[in-house]
């Protein structure tokens, strides 16, 4: 596993985290993201057919989550589909898939940050954003047990208020209705693939493990129990908790809500229950915002090992055993998009980024033997297949910004190699 080291002086990262805390990570990272940020929007793309998009972007998801899993045992170091493209396919794909996912999901923290601040404080959201960062960014700092214990209170929050939205919605006297959950009429394809890309920024957080393999003990067995584990967990709260939503305020009513689950229990006609859902979805954000500095600060450190980045970013802090550099980093550059950026732009961007993340795990998933671990054959084929079409089905936006961006890190790749 050449290049996978530490160079001397730079340090490595302990191995703390087991199988019920690589678990919890991966709920704290998706949980947030998808019920709180992404509904609305892809609502506002698939119309009726929401429900055959997240179908959809759970089926692309499992893929890239196998896919991830098994190269996360083979190679279980900081920085996951950075250091699979580097090993499998080249320094290249190992480089853009790193750059894709630092700029991608720096643009997910963004958006996560504005998810705190829409629901905590409307008028003045890029404030509260920008200071959400700050804080967060603190506690990774200090350390990974306080992150956790973090991240196992946030967790346990969110799922006891999505169960409470659920039990309102689905027992609402007269508001909800089976009509509405209907996905044959006004569906189209177009509309089903964009609403699936825009969602698979919402399960883009199973795989946070593997960019913390470093950290993980045992991850030849822990990682690939605990990615698919946590997939499965989201996507039956995903699945319940969009199928309530819709059964009160339907398509139309959903695309248009600027706090989704806050409107369905008003529908339900429980408003007193509003407030106690923005806090859930408050808390929820936080927890994804939590894992995403996490899963950005450890593959710029990878790059930064590699050189890709600035080497002072490879830095390990003695006493806390984080990558303190690169999380401070991270937390500024995320700071100074929270207080600018549009939260739906940020998720499309994001999504972009990220697939083109995956592509590259599925192809590096590709090339594994037998002997290593390698998967069914169809899955890495449908994984790259479904990664590549879902983000060209985005928001047209969305794909040139980010094929802009990937340009640009090519070409400071190509300057950097000349030199």
């Amino acid at each position: 596993m050449a290049g996978t080291s530490a160079r001397a002086g730079e340090g490595r990262l302990e191995r703390r985290l087991g199988l019920a805390d690589a678990v919890v990570i991966g709920l704290g990272s998706m949980i947030g993201a998808g019920v709180f940020a992404a509904l609305a929007p892809a609502a506002a793309a698939a119309g009726p057919g929401l429900l055959l998009g997240l179908a959809l972007a759970a089926a692309v998801a499992y893929c890239n989550a196998t896919s991830s899993a098994r190269l996360a045992a083979r190679y279980p170091d900081s920085g996951g589909t950075y250091v699979y493209g580097r090993e499998r396919l080249g320094p290249f794909w190992g480089y853009l898939a790193g750059w894709g996912f630092v700029v991608g999901k720096t643009a997910s923290c963004a958006a996560m940050a504005l998810t705190v601040g829409s629901y905590v404080w409307p008028e003045h959201a890029h404030a509260v954003a920008v200071g959400a960062v700050v804080a967060l960014t603190a506690v990774d700092y200090a350390g990974m047990r306080k992150t956790m214990w973090l991240t196992r209170v946030i967790v346990a929050v969110v799922l006891a208020v999505l169960a409470a939205v659920v039990a309102a919605c689905l027992t609402a006297s007269g508001g909800a209705a089976a009509a509405r959950l209907d996905v044959s009429s006004g569906a189209t394809a177009a509309g089903v693939l964009q609403a699936a890309g825009l969602l698979f920024f919402a399960f883009a957080g199973y795989a946070r493990v593997a960019t913390l393999g470093e950290e993980v003990r045992d991850p030849a067995r822990t990682i690939p129990r605990a990615i698919p584990l946590a997939l499965g967990l989201v996507l039956v709260v995903y699945a319940v908790v969009a199928v309530a939503a819709l059964s009160v305020l339907g398509d139309a009513g959903l695309a248009g809500a600027t706090a989704p689950l806050a409107d369905a229990v008003r529908a339900a006609g429980l408003p007193a229950l509003a407030p106690l859902v923005r806090v859930g979805a408050a808390v929820a954000a936080l927890g994804s915002l939590l894992a995403l500095i996490l899963g950005v600060s450890r593959t710029t450190l990878a790059m930064a090992r590699d050189r890709h980045l600035p080497g002072v970013l490879a830095t390990v802090h003695p006493r806390f055993g984080v990558p303190h550099r690169a999380e401070l980093a991270v937390g500024a550059v995320v700071a100074v998009l929270a207080g600018f950026a549009d939260l739906r732009g940020a998720i499309g961007f994001s999504s972009f980024g990220v697939l083109v993340y995956y592509a590259i795990a599925n192809a590096s998933a590709w090339t594994l033997t037998p002997a290593e671990g390698r998967p069914p054959r169809p899955v890495p084929v449908v994984g790259l297949a479904g990664c590549l079409v879902l983000a060209l089905a985005l928001p047209g936006a969305s794909v040139v910004s980010g094929v802009a961006v990937l340009a640009v890190g090519a070409a400071v790749y190509g300057v950097r190699r000349a030199r």
